[in-house]
């Protein structure tokens, strides 16, 4: 499976992929097409900034509430 370290974050995280797609202004279904290779090490940085980010914004929500 290509892109597993991605996939695991995202899952760990419990973030979506359609999320991921959102913050890159992209169809959820280009997400997992562009999945489908190994990305650069650059484009899996800025993916992992975004899971990062969707993560930290969910815990903000569940900690204010």
């Amino acid at each position: 499976m290509q892109n597993k370290d991605l996939r695991t974050r995202a899952k760990e995280k419990g973030v979506h992929f359609w999320q991921i797609a959102e913050k890159l202004n992209i169809s959820e279904p280009t997400m997992t097409r562009k999945l489908r290779h190994e990305l650069s090490s650059a484009d899996k940085s800025a993916i992992f900034e975004i899971i990062d980010e969707i993560a930290a914004a969910k815990q903000g929500e569940e900690a204010s509430t």
